[in-house]
């Protein structure tokens, strides 16, 4: 291999990257990113960079001497597999032996009526932060569509900055994944620190002139609002390899090797990858969260230099952490994927709580909010090959 390139300058394409150097590779390696910065690391943006606690260059991932070309600002725009060739959006066709896809999500839109309004956002690049953070002001009213973990984390940041918040859900509670029980009890974390909670609401229009002034909700009544978010999830960027014959579903469909299904000198790794999982029954599975960025960038990086029959699969289980207010909330495995959370221990005074889901018997996920240490245990254990009995 001469030449490896690497689409997706991300989490996931620079530990590709490292991880293809530290594995011996002393080929051309080319790494292809559509924003202008080099990789940053994203959870602080909707908690200590939009709070104003780090800098823009505090975000930014160490690549230290890596050996790279780098091509930033450009888009990839098309993918030929058989001619082995990627373009780029300003007429560069880059050739490669063996090709990484870490493209990642977007903020996933909403074109209703007043979306390009003054002061309406989304939040996915590190821009995105620093533009909603100008706009954080204290005494302002923020509205926030959509409850998942960015909407519920931006709602404690703004809190902690002195704004009205009213977070709205169109699902029966925050945080979908974790089930009722604990999606509930996120719910009154929000409301104990002053944020107004309203589940099963969605917005018809965002209304103003020229800056937003209200958003209109489903029911008809309006609430006012200096600032809106959408926080309606994540797309992800498979767009540009329609036409180049990898198989497409909610993302780009890979065996467990991370090796994509429609050619073996095609790897993805991070948000955009979907891959057989056994703590799924082997079912398909994508997962975007920083931790799994980060083990599919390293793998697919070692596994870009192996012929197919010598990469090895990717296994662990997915781990996710978000802090709202004083609460740490650690989640290992698949809450989704669970009948039911069963909440095992809890200690109101201090906000510790220790649940589990099991399916089929088998233990499938684990969810702790200011128990770390009990976390760790559980994430040993949905980590072996075969997985324990649940609770």
């Amino acid at each position: 291999m001469e030449r490896l390139v690497i689409v997706g300058a991300s989490l996931a394409g620079l530990r590709a990257a490292q991880a293809a150097r530290a594995g011996g590779y002393a080929g051309e390696l080319v790494l292809v990113g559509d924003e202008t910065h080099l990789p940053y690391t994203r959870p602080p943006l909707s908690k200590e960079l939009l709070a104003g606690g780090q800098t823009a260059d505090q975000c930014a991932l160490p690549h230290g001497t890596l050996d790279v070309r780098w091509r930033l600002g450009i888009a990839a725009t098309t993918l030929d597999c058989a001619g082995h060739r990627v373009g780029l959006a300003d007429g560069e066709v880059v050739e490669y032996d063996r090709l990484i896809l870490a493209t990642g999500c977007r903020a996933r839109d909403w074109r209703g009526p007043g979306r390009d309004l003054a002061g309406v956002h989304t939040l996915r690049h590190i821009d995105d932060s620093l533009a909603l953070r100008s706009a954080l002001q204290e005494g302002k009213r923020l509205v926030i569509v959509g409850a998942g973990f960015i909407g519920c984390e931006v709602a404690a940041t703004a809190r902690k900055r002195g704004l009205e918040v009213t977070l709205l859900e169109i699902a029966p509670h925050p945080l979908l994944p974790l089930g009722p029980e604990l999606g509930g009890r996120c719910a009154r974390l929000h409301e104990e620190n002053g944020v107004e909670v309203r589940c099963g609401t969605s917005i018809t229009a965002i209304l103003g002139t020229e800056r937003v002034s209200a958003v209109q909700l489903d029911d008809g009544s309006e609430l006012p609002a200096d600032v809106v978010l959408l926080a309606l999830g994540a797309q992800p960027n498979t767009e540009w390899l329609a036409g180049s014959g990898l198989e497409l579903n909610a993302g780009v469909v890979c065996d467990a090797t991370l090796t994509t299904t429609g050619d073996p000198d095609i790897l993805s790794a991070g948000d955009l990858t979907e891959w057989p999982h056994r703590l799924a029954g082997g079912a398909l599975v994508r997962v975007e969260h920083w931790t799994t960025a980060a083990e599919h960038g390293q793998l697919a990086g070692r596994n870009a230099l192996l012929d197919p029959a010598e990469r090895a699969p990717h296994e662990a289980p997915p781990y996710f952490w978000s802090d709202q207010y004083e609460t740490k909330i650690q989640s290992v495995g698949f809450p989704a994927l669970a009948a039911h959370m069963e909440i095992l221990e809890e200690e109101p005074e201090t906000g510790r709580l220790v649940a589990t889901g099991s399916r089929d018997g088998q233990l499938v996920a684990a969810v702790t909010f200011n128990a770390a240490k009990r976390l760790i245990a559980y994430r040993r254990e949905l980590a072996a090959p075969a997985v324990g009995a649940a609770g």
